[in-house]
């Protein structure tokens, strides 16, 4: 048993080692991560435009410095040429081909970028995203556009958005006849990321805006589902194999024992044979006659054969390095073993009487005290060692059965 125990502990240390680095990728691959500046290969491609108020007969400008090699840089003014001026930066969404195409960003949540003003400022982003229901693909105008508001300043401010949780504006609603309790979006058809400003923007002043570290952040659940599933399995899988390896180690450990019982093979031996000391042999013959008798103790025995106790001590001391009670148990406990494997339908409270014991409890404390398991688990394995011979618990040519 130590032997299949050191195995087990020995599998389980690799077992948890496999589950920590199964876990340690798993968590790591669930965090999404997108870097849109500065551009990362492969990832969302987008290309930066700009949006003037020209059309409403105002006189503000935008210019795009640095689009997203290093950082997203722009310039602005604002004019007072019309009652409602605007700009924005805008970083459009499109396909490997260069065509505006909206970017499924629903695996992502957040967004976290370093914004730098000169002068200090208060922006608004904005992400407009296509709805088939109130606009055909590339009317901007009238996509809903759920935007929320940001400080910079010139020293660069860390900012993180959720994305989840951005603000449709009140207007879009009254202007396209949309139901103001759909205040509701998903992010598989964003069409652009804006920058734009607001009524706060200072006006007449040339400023400067740098956008950098800007990054898409998400979770990926499948990989903690992959894991879990993992867990399940290995957990599963070593549960089986230590359960199943368990028991045949038992059952080689019982058939050990019980093949190598040497109090009860010393007790036949011995009273076979011809001994000098005759009552030696006497005691010896009369507890292997009478261990089964519950009232069979000490005084019993010197009662009977004569001796003392300190005879009869000695005796079993020197020959079977046991006192009289624990040879007693010994040879009532190997006879329940053999019962127990001959004779399965007999109950175990029967077994218990039929070898000395009137309290069944007590027997139960010291057959698994003797075997590591319980009367009800020994009868198991022996039931199952007949149909595997190699874990033979104590066969019919076993001498420690043979009649004498």
């Amino acid at each position: 048993m130590q032997e299949f125990f050191r195995k087990a502990l020995i599998a389980l240390i690799l077992l948890l080692i496999a589950f920590a680095l199964a876990a340690w990728f798993c968590i790591d691959q669930s965090y999404l991560s997108a870097a849109l500046v500065p551009r990362a290969g492969g990832g969302v491609r987008w290309r930066a435009v700009t949006t003037e108020d020209a059309v409403l007969g105002g006189t503000s400008t935008m210019r795009i410095l640095d689009p997203g090699r290093q950082s997203f840089r722009f310039d602005f003014r604002i004019t007072r040429a019309t009652a409602h001026p605007y700009v924005a930066a805008e970083m459009l969404f499109e396909d490997g081909q260069g065509h505006t195409v909206p970017a499924d960003l629903s695996r992502y949540a957040t967004v976290t970028f370093v914004a730098q003003c000169a002068p200090a400022n208060s922006l608004v982003f904005a992400m407009p995203i296509f709805d088939a229901s109130v606009a055909k693909p590339g009317e901007f105008w009238a996509y809903p556009s759920p935007a929320t508001h940001f400080s910079c300043s010139e020293s660069g401010t860390p900012v993180s958005l959720d994305l989840t949780r951005l603000v449709i504006p009140a207007w879009w609603f009254d202007v396209y006849k949309v139901d103001p309790s759909h205040q509701s979006y998903r992010l598989d058809q964003v069409a652009k990321f804006v920058f734009g400003i607001n009524h706060h923007s200072p006006r007449e002043v040339d400023s400067r805006v740098a956008i950098s570290e800007f990054t898409l952040h998400g979770r990926d659940d499948r990989y903690l589902v992959a894991l879990a599933v993992i867990l399940a399995i290995g957990s599963g899988a070593f549960a089986v194999w230590f359960l199943r390896g368990h028991s045949r180690a038992l059952a080689a450990s019982l058939d050990s024992q019980l093949s190598n019982d040497l109090p009860f093979v010393a007790y036949r031996e011995l009273t076979l044979e011809p001994f000098k000391d005759k009552e030696k042999a006497a005691i010896l013959q009369f507890i292997g006659d009478n261990y089964a008798d519950p009232e069979l103790n000490m005084s019993t025995v010197t009662t009977r054969i004569g001796a003392d106790r300190e005879k009869i001590n000695e005796i079993l001391k020197m020959e079977l390095g046991m006192t009289f009670t624990g040879y007693v148990n010994k040879l009532r406990l190997t006879e329940a073993a053999r019962v127990l494997k001959d004779n399965e339908g007999m109950p175990i409270a029967d077994i218990a009487y039929s070898v000395g014991y009137g309290n069944v409890s007590y027997f139960n404390k010291l057959f698994k005290e003797e075997y590591d398991c319980t009367p009800g688990a020994f009868r198991r394995l022996a039931t199952q060692a007949k149909a595997t011979p190699e874990h033979d618990l104590a066969g019919p040519s076993n001498p420690l059965y043979d009649e004498a």
